[in-house]
């Protein structure tokens, strides 16, 4: 599990086609804007805003069980057509996107490595990407409306591998969280672990700074 410094030797780099993020806690920094939104809930059916262990979950889960989560079991149909009439819009202001991300991804697109998204988001992705301007870098974006089963299953992860034509050796995944953590491993996909030492990864990543300073010594003929 070593962590990526200026000082670690990056021939390893050379194997990798493709790599493939989550996107909250990694493209995007949205840990207000989840809180704010499933609060929104809380509120609806009278409920106090949840508490840091319940943030963290919906933070990393995706909708259905979220709301399965926060919500008496009683209320949980009544929450998926409230969910109809929530105007996300309203909670775009809270999302910020992940230092140096975008620097990383231009780098990526112009050495011409694939692209992809594989997030436990549903229909909101593309309204997020547009607000933080990170339209048109990622083909394909998996979510859990379109994958088969949301993550930790590996179904979104290996439509992806099929999209790009390429082997689980030659892609990685970046990702924040345990649920990720598991992804990959049922996928048998070598997983990046960002801005989390806690989890079991094959690489840590601190910041994306560190990552294209790593990328560029790797392959050194890519210009930008």
């Amino acid at each position: 599990m070593p962590l990526l410094t200026d000082q670690l030797d990056v021939s390893f780099l050379r194997g990798v086609k493709g790599f493939i993020f989550d996107c909250d806690g990694v493209l995007i920094d949205s840990y207000l804007a989840n809180t704010a939104y499933y609060n929104l809930f809380r509120t609806r059916f009278g409920l106090s805003p949840m508490n840091a262990e319940e943030e963290m979950y919906t933070h990393t889960q995706n909708v259905f069980d979220s709301l399965r989560r926060i919500i008496p079991p009683e209320h949980y149909d009544a929450a998926m057509e409230h969910r109809k009439q929530v105007d996300y819009r309203s909670i775009l202001p809270y999302l910020r996107r992940e230092p140096g991300v975008r620097t990383l991804l231009s780098w990526l697109k112009a050495g011409r490595f694939a692209l992809g998204v594989n997030t436990n988001r549903t229909d909101t992705t593309g309204m997020v990407f547009e607000t933080v301007d990170l339209l048109g870098f990622f083909d394909p974006v998996m979510t859990a409306g379109i994958a088969p089963k949301p993550k930790p299953d590996p179904a979104g992860m290996l439509s992806i591998l099929e999209a790009w034509g390429m082997d689980r050796t030659e892609v990685v995944f970046l990702g924040d969280s345990d649920v990720d953590e598991h992804t990959a491993r049922n996928s048998s996909v070598p997983f990046w672990a960002y801005k989390n030492p806690q989890l079991v990864a094959d690489l840590h990543i601190p910041d994306f700074g560190t990552l294209l300073s790593a990328l560029r010594r790797a392959w050194p003929e890519i210009s930008g």
